[in-house]
């Protein structure tokens, strides 16, 4: 019998070519695909919400996101995906489903979107203005803080959006999760719409 060895690779590997593009001088996007984290769906089960958000606080020692937010857990980001559900997000092995069983056990149903998503961080001084090109979320800082989230399309791709910490310079950061199968197509859209103002496609980063 022939024997198989399957080798995970990232849904961009087609498609991510390290480098510049677009206008010369100063990049005003940086891309960045992040790799090797693992994301669970938790969804309290029926009249366990308050259940869920207790077992939550107890493992991750942070109240579960109620509205579209992200929050710091104590070794993982708790992101709202809607009502009375939110996705684990943690480095490759730390929350893996198994993990997590114990937890919610009682009051929640979990679902492994590891390999489903695909998490593409964008800064960069036009982040803002190239997003703006592909979402209708007011992405100004005074509406959008660091933590604001929103499940939302992208030139009609399902995603998730949320605001992560600042860089040291002061600028914007922006999360995406966007389903595999659609990743390549919204990585292209985005090159497009960042051609202008010149793109730096940054070497993929584990998340920390």
């Amino acid at each position: 019998m022939a024997e198989f060895s399957w080798d995970v690779r990232s849904p961009l590997d087609r498609a991510l070519a390290v480098g510049r593009y677009g206008a010369r001088g100063d990049a005003g996007v940086t891309l960045t695909e992040i790799r090797n984290f693992d994301l669970v769906q938790v969804m309290a089960r029926r009249g366990k919400a308050a259940e869920m958000a207790k077992a939550a606080k107890a493992r991750f020692g942070s109240a579960v996101p109620k509205t579209p937010q992200a929050v710091q857990g104590s070794d993982a980001t708790l992101i709202w995906s809607g009502p009375d559900q939110f996705f684990v997000l943690s480095k490759g092995g730390k929350h893996a489903i198994g993990a997590l069983g114990q937890a919610f056990a009682q009051s929640a149903s979990l679902s492994d979107q590891s390999h489903a998503r695909v998490l593409i961080s964008v800064s960069g001084v036009k982040a803002r203005a190239m997003l703006a090109k592909l979402s209708s979320i007011d992405l100004h800082s005074g509406v959008f803080a660091v933590g604001a989230a929103a499940a939302t399309s992208m030139d009609h791709t399902s995603v998730t959006l949320w605001r992560g910490n600042d860089l040291a310079d002061g600028l914007a950061v922006f999360n995406i999760l966007v389903f595999a199968t659609f990743a390549e197509s919204l990585w292209h859209t985005m090159l497009d719409s960042a051609a202008e103002y010149g793109l730096a496609i940054a070497h993929s980063e584990q998340l920390a």
